[in-house]
């Protein structure tokens, strides 16, 4: 919970005659928008609902401000995961009457047919914030709202500067002023958006510098001026998440009671207290996988401490302290802001371990211009690959790859619907000598986790484990291995196996495997017929198979083949 100084009125709520307004305007406007939706970190549509409500902020520059409240089930933290909710946030979802996540309300206003929930509540679907916004976009406000915010970053104290003049009576002799503090760009899990661990979190609300329900308005006539200072001493962390200086914004809005709200805006701090003009932080580089590709793509973040904005910057990196390559980035980063910069492939020879090292030119502070990280070579392995899927009660949202070093697909899988939960599907293949990447996709974001404890595991013919058995992958992953393309321990040589023709009608003959048992799977891995102690060339009868693609696992005792065929009728 965040740690605020107390609240202290710098000016008193006066009419003009004694001071004058310095934020706002004294020409009667019309409303600005607040939309405040209620999300989460497990929500499957909240990633929709973010791309509208930013559209809708990006549509109407100025006029509209988002503030977005973790709350409920959704919201609710499991193993590992952050806690973005706050102490605020139960209450203003409670009185929206909202009935299903996301949700938001547009000015706490109710639109009369729009409800999510029970007639006269204020919460509505994502489907009705851009025409709910409209509405209130072209309606007069009968008070200006504006703020002004500055951060000593030395102190770490926030001093924000807010007006409220009346161009029209309020119908209520008292409004509530209201102070949000919000947090942009914080990475952290979200089940929906495909990003897995790594969704970009915006416009976050960490605090209510005022309070529940805010600092009351008492003199609401026409042309009172409400004027106040707040000094906001800046948490270190909210919930064990760190605070971004750089990443601050506020909105501030007034309203009635505590539901109707009639107009609001909105800041970004200004940065002081910076002791250099140029400043270029480098903060972390990401964590590399294991490869066995000989090139790498590294992702590191870049801080601006400096008071000048940083346009331009020379990056240079290497690997084993080999070849440096030059990477020249360019945007804009202003005080205190940061960004991941995904540098381009390097490429480097082969090693069991390797050193990343990355610096930009010396400026002003020579001790933040480097920063390195390691990774490894991926595993090597031999002979067979042993891939294992046990499926949960979505197996249809489950999908994988093999993939060259070329880029070739190699082999794919995918379930249905009516895979039931607890279904192991095993497959075997053999590579060759290639550098192999192996991905595994859930388009739900929750691994095969649901309704039971599925897995996946990928080894190799000797026992070698790529991947250990793990359900919770979240959206998925990728991982490389060595495949050397010999044989594993307990592998001979089924070279001299053949089946053919290829594609087959109703038989498929298997030549030079005598003695071995024979399994046909279908592309879900699921066995279609087992044959025992075949004969030295035996005609398999697939006259029952349905037309598609097959794979026939032929395994002597001693090694296993597997090999793809076609039923083409």
């Amino acid at each position: 919970m965040s740690k605020k100084l107390p609240l202290s009125i710098a000016l008193a709520f006066l009419g003009l005659g004694a001071f004058a307004q310095t934020i706002v305007g004294t020409t009667p406007e019309n409303r600005n928008v607040v939309l405040e939706e209620f999300t989460g970190i497990n929500c499957v549509f909240c990633p929709q609902g973010h791309a509208i409500a930013q559209q809708l902020k990006d549509d109407n520059p100025g006029d509209v401000f988002l503030v977005n409240i973790h709350s409920g089930g959704f919201a609710a933290p499991g193993a590992g995961q952050p806690d973005f909710r706050t102490p605020w946030g139960a209450a203003i979802d409670g009185q929206s009457g909202l009935a299903g996540y996301p949700a938001g309300t547009v000015n706490r206003q109710n639109f009369p047919g729009q409800e999510q929930g029970a007639a006269g509540a204020t919460a509505i679907g994502r489907g009705e914030w851009v025409s709910a916004a409209t509405q209130v976009l072209g309606e007069s406000s009968y008070v200006n709202v504006g703020v002004e915010a500055e951060l000593d970053v030395s102190s770490g104290i926030m001093t924000i500067d807010v007006e409220a003049y009346y161009t029209a009576d309020s119908p209520e002799a008292t409004n509530k002023f209201n102070v949000a503090i919000l947090q942009n760009n914080t990475t952290g899990p979200q089940t929906g958006g495909n990003m897995g661990d790594n969704y970009n979190h915006q416009h976050r609300l960490i605090d209510l510098a005022t309070g529940q329900w805010g600092e009351d308005i008492t003199n609401t006539t026409a042309s009172s001026l409400y004027s106040n200072t707040f000094s906001y001493t800046v948490p270190a962390d909210v919930n064990g998440i760190p605070v971004e200086l750089g990443e601050l914004e506020v909105v501030v809005f007034v309203t009635e009671t505590t539901q109707y709200l009639v107009s609001g805006s909105g800041t970004t701090p200004t940065i002081t207290g910076l002791d250099n003009a140029n400043d270029a932080n480098l903060r972390t580089v990401a964590d590399l996988p294991d490869t066995c590709l000989g090139m790498a793509s590294p992702t590191v973040n870049v801080q601006n401490l400096g008071q000048n904005e940083i346009t331009s910057l020379d990056i240079t990196y290497d690997v084993n302290d080999g070849t440096p390559e030059v990477y020249t980035w360019t945007g804009s980063l202003t005080s205190l802001q940061s960004t991941d910069i995904e540098l381009p492939a390097i490429s480097f020879p082969s090693a069991a371990t390797y050193t990343l090292n990355v610096s930009v030119p010396n400026d002003d502070v020579t001790t933040n211009n480097e920063v390195s990280g390691s990774f490894n070579a991926s595993p090597e392995t031999v002979g067979t690959m042993r891939l294992t899927v046990i499926t949960d009660d979505w197996a249809e949202e489950a999908s994988w790859s093999f993939v060259g070093s070329d880029g070739t697909v190699l082999e794919t899988g995918s379930y249905t619907a009516n895979a039931d939960d607890q279904t192991t599907f095993n497959y075997t293949f053999n590579f060759g000598d290639d550098c192999i990447t192996f991905n595994m996709v859930d388009s739900y974001g929750d691994g095969l986790t649901t309704g039971g404890n599925g897995g996946v595991e990928l080894k190799d013919a000797n026992g070698v484990i790529v991947y250990a058995l793990n359900a919770d992958y979240g959206a998925g992953f990728s991982i490389q291995f060595d495949s050397d393309g010999v044989l594993g321990l307990g592998d001979n040589d089924l070279s001299e196996v053949s089946i053919f023709p290829n594609p087959a009608n109703t038989v498929l003959n298997i030549s030079n495997a005598d003695n071995a048992t024979v399994e046909v799977f279908n592309v879900l891995g699921q066995v279609m017929m087992i044959r025992s102690n075949i004969s030295v060339n035996e005609a398999l009868d697939v006259s029952s198979l349905a037309i598609g693609t097959y794979l026939v696992k032929i395994n002597d005792g001693v090694s296993v083949s597997t090999k793809k065929f076609v039923i083409a009728r």
